[in-house]
């Protein structure tokens, strides 16, 4: 941006909301993209308390 701004006699900070500007610009004309998540069914496993963070990390990582 310095030398953007040397270079075209502007102050750094005229640059600076230039970009700002554009690229704020250029956000609103982007193409929206879906997404679909899946998901799966849960299942409650024996000896497992999902309300005891400590075992499920235990669990997780195969203490």
């Amino acid at each position: 941006m310095k030398e953007k701004s040397a270079r075209e006699g502007r102050t750094l900070q005229d640059v600076a909301n230039e970009l700002l500007r554009q690229s704020l610009a250029e956000q609103t004309t982007r193409k929206r993209v879906k997404v679909r998540l899946r998901g799966w069914k849960a299942v409650q496993q024996p000896g497992v308390d999902l309300l005891d963070r400590d075992k499920l990390f235990d669990l997780m990582d195969g203490r």
